[in-house]
């Protein structure tokens, strides 16, 4: 028995080891000695601080009930979604203040050219303010007092939610990195400073110039002696599965897929497309005989009725609630329906152009390259390099950060002859381009990158602000707020009637402007098996 099962022991190893073997060529795969390194171990897409799995599949995007606002923007449309991750809930202030202290202790506002770094990052509080409202408190406290830390933040322009997701991306892919020894532990603590963090597209790209090329931070002690063996495999690449993906914001698709929790449906066609909220049934009270009455979400329920009457009717809440104050859908998120409404990533149009794209519909690509500097290498932006813009607001924000590489939009040398895309800014792909408007009978090699093409073609107005005055468009002849700067928001709030709790229900606000209702959340991309069961479901 002994021999037998040594026997059987010594060929699980050997069975083991032929798993390193190359397929292609024999040889053997991260050999000691150098060659071809990879992780052939890797099994599983570690779920990132924050998010929940969402499994991909088909759906009914749109609405099938009554449109009562005629707006006809959500007609429906299937579509299908790969399988990604989702925050579980909506970001808390918490979570932006320790974005805020970050920003704070790297880039001091005191410092001149930094005031406007912080500026740009900080949340509008006198989006509470109301005319003829009490509101002063909210105004002071909301965003920083402790006792609204688990309060979705509000007040956040869609710019700034993507400057967030970015900002998150880095610290949890450097936390990763440090875990796995390629980078010197407490490293966001000790070395981080305005000229010299941490990005994972430069550690990607130019890990030499990572910490403002520090190697005794991006080489900790225990790899140096990798050094001498192999220099080509001391820092992290792709193929190691060590660099974190991205954090995000959601996709329209991705988020109203999300809100719907489609998870238990045996019969394929019972709700597809006529599910009204995340929950399941017809009505916004429990059912449920231990809970029966109360509200499942945090809306509006009336003129001047925004919590209900005080005891077992009431919602909880007048403004905002504490995150998971409510039950999760099927997928285990909360608040897809009330709280607050959310951004997601897609620029606005009245139409979803299902008839080209079916498969992880998105509209808003603009795709850019590395901006290659004159030695050759990618650059990297100094501190003296920061470029600021003027919003149309008149805010001021920074365009780029020390330690990330600076961003070009493609050219000919990868549109040239491809068939799957031709320029760099897509917004206007089959909408909004001369070809799509009424003005195609004058197109003559136009720029359909100009901003201009799409106010022509939706007559939206036009506001400009410089650092020495604002001017607005006071023209009484426009008939659309369309152009190429507002994104889609999803979601009731607790701003709003039941109507707008249906995950299909579609709006637009200017991504450089915040309102008091308007939070957002994470997504993240799933990499590997559309399922984390990898057991096949008997039909």
């Amino acid at each position: 028995m002994l021999v037998a099962l040594f026997t059987s022991l010594v060929g699980c190893n050997k069975s083991s080891n032929s798993g390193n073997s190359s397929r292609a060529t024999g040889w053997q795969i991260n050999n000691k000695d150098g060659g071809f390194q990879y992780n052939t171990n890797f099994k599983e897409q570690e779920t990132a601080p924050g998010l929940v799995f969402v499994e991909g599949g088909t759906f009914t995007m749109g609405k099938v009930q009554d449109d009562v606002m005629h707006d006809w923007n959500n007609s429906p449309n299937q579509q299908h979604v790969q399988s990604f991750y989702m925050d579980e809930t909506e970001v808390t202030n918490i979570m932006y203040l320790e974005y805020l202290d970050w920003i704070k202790r790297v880039y001091p506002p005191e410092k001149p050219g930094f005031k406007a770094i912080y500026n740009g990052a900080v949340p509008d509080t006198l989006v509470w303010r109301n005319r003829l409202g009490l509101s002063e408190m909210m105004v002071e406290n909301y965003l920083r007092h402790p006792a609204f830390k688990d309060y979705p933040v509000v007040g956040v322009s869609w710019m700034q939610a993507v400057e967030f997701a970015n900002w998150r991306s880095d610290r949890v892919a450097e936390m990763g990195l440090q875990n796995e020894g390629y980078l010197e532990k407490d490293s966001h603590i000790t070395h981080t400073i305005e000229d010299s963090n941490f990005n994972i597209d430069t550690y990607v790209n130019a890990p030499t110039k990572v910490f403002a090329g520090n190697d005794s931070i991006t080489i900790p002690n225990k790899r140096r002696s990798k050094i001498e063996k192999d220099s080509t495999h001391i820092y992290a690449t792709r193929e190691t599965g060590a660099i974190a993906l991205k954090y995000r914001l959601p996709t329209e698709a991705e988020w109203e897929y999300a809100a719907l929790g489609l998870t238990e449906l045996r019969s394929y066609n019972v709700y597809r497309g006529r599910k009204k909220y995340p929950w399941d049934g017809q009505y916004s009270r429990s059912g449920d005989r231990k809970v029966r009455g109360d509200q499942l979400a945090n809306f509006k329920q009336g003129k001047g009725d925004y919590g209900g009457i005080s005891g077992w009717s009431d919602d909880g809440a007048d403004i905002t609630n504490e995150v998971m104050s409510y039950e999760p859908n099927n997928f285990g998120i909360y608040d897809m329906a009330g709280n607050v409404a959310e951004w997601v990533a897609d620029v606005y149009r009245p139409v979803v152009d299902d008839e080209f794209s079916d498969f992880g519909y998105y509209r808003g690509n603009v795709y850019t390259k590395n901006a290659i500097g004159d030695d050759g290498s990618v650059k990297v932006i100094g501190v003296d390099d920061i470029e600021f813009e003027t919003l149309s607001n008149g805010k001021v924000i920074a365009k780029g950060l020390p330690g990330q590489i600076s961003q070009v939009p493609v050219d000919e040398n990868e549109t040239y002859l491809r068939t799957n895309f031709s320029e760099s800014n897509n917004i206007n792909f089959r909408d909004g381009d001369e070809r799509s408007s009424r003005f195609f009978d004058d197109f003559e090699d136009g720029d359909s990158e100009n901003e201009d093409v799409t106010r022509k073609m939706y007559n939206s107005p036009l506001h400009k602000a410089s650092a020495d005055s604002k001017s607005y468009d006071k023209s009484n002849t426009k008939t659309s707020l369309i152009n190429d700067e507002v994104r889609v928001y999803k979601g009731g709030s607790w701003k709003d009637r039941e109507y707008w709790l249906d995950p299909a229900q579609r709006r637009y606000y200017p991504e450089d402007m915040a309102t008091d209702y308007i939070g957002f959340r994470c997504a993240m991309s799933r990499v590997g098996s559309k399922s984390l069961s990898k057991k096949k479901r008997k039909n």
